[in-house]
């Protein structure tokens, strides 16, 4: 079960519709919050405020100051009324922090958001959300849009039923005995990577043996163009308002989503997406 939850935060309007989908999730397991905004300044700055130069020593408490007054508002938002939330200011890289916060602070879920409509071509490239999503152990949710009373009805889990996801497939079926879901697994043939119907099935078949705990689930095939354009499709079909993906840390999401998506798979992508560490 989820008992803590880490947003990091730039007080952006992205950050706070993270916030307030935490709240949501927060309030249905019963979980903490912590509030992480990383102060990245320059090195002086932050030489002069752990005992270096003392002559840049009130423009680093300045921002911190900056940073606690801003939290200060945050806090007061309704939506968060009732809700144990703890904050962090802290001078460091945001990724890098973050990384290291989550396993201080033994996370059991990251909440991020993510900048612009073009939120899941914005994921892939060099952004401190991609680096968070292909280095972090624990699940990592991605919010592109404000939600009102963030709830989970139908949850997909897409993969290609390898061994190596096995990991990522028990963090999924977790979450979604947490959220009370059924997962919808889903493999994407491709012209590609064309297999028949029976080839998948036996596949699918051959995970699963070695999943006999797992029982609330449905398998899916659906075949597309990419695997990236089978997903929201798939996931536009049955309403789905959830897509899980496993990923590699040495390339992210780049192999989930590769390359320019027309306007219309971007507007379908504004669902959310969490990942799970292969």
């Amino acid at each position: 079960m989820i008992k803590k939850i880490l947003v990091p935060t730039d007080f952006s309007e992205q950050a706070e519709n993270a916030l307030r989908v935490a709240a949501d999730l927060a309030r249905k397991y019963g979980s903490e919050i912590n509030l992480l905004h990383m102060l990245e300044l320059p090195m002086q700055l932050v030489d002069g405020a752990t005992g270096g130069s003392k002559s840049d020593l009130p423009e680093a408490i300045f921002f911190m100051k900056l940073a606690h007054q801003k939290f200060e508002n945050m806090m007061n938002a309704p939506f968060l009324e009732g809700i144990t939330v703890h904050e962090t200011a802290e001078f460091d890289g945001a990724f890098e922090g973050i990384i290291e916060y989550t396993e201080k602070y033994q996370a059991d879920l990251i909440v991020m958001g993510s900048h612009g409509a073009t939120g899941l071509q914005e994921l892939l490239i060099g952004s401190n959300t991609e680096k968070v999503v292909r280095n972090s152990k624990v699940p990592v949710l991605v919010i592109k849009r404000r939600h009102e009373n963030f709830a989970i009805e139908k949850f997909i889990y897409a993969t290609n039923f390898r061994e190596e996801n096995h990991t990522s497939f028990k963090q999924a079926f977790s979450f979604a005995k947490d959220n009370g879901v059924k997962l919808h697994m889903l493999y994407i043939n491709t012209p590609n990577n064309f297999q028949t119907t029976h080839e998948i099935e036996a596949k699918m078949k051959a995970f699963m043996d070695q999943e006999p705990e797992c029982t609330d689930y449905t398998l899916n095939i659906y075949n597309d163009d990419s695997v990236e354009k089978g997903i929201l499709h798939f996931a536009e079909t049955i309403g789905s308002g959830l897509v899980g993906i496993g990923t590699h840390g040495r390339s992210g999401l780049a192999h989930f989503l590769n390359g320019s998506l027309s306007e219309g798979l971007v507007n379908h992508a504004q669902r959310p997406v969490i990942t799970f560490k292969i």
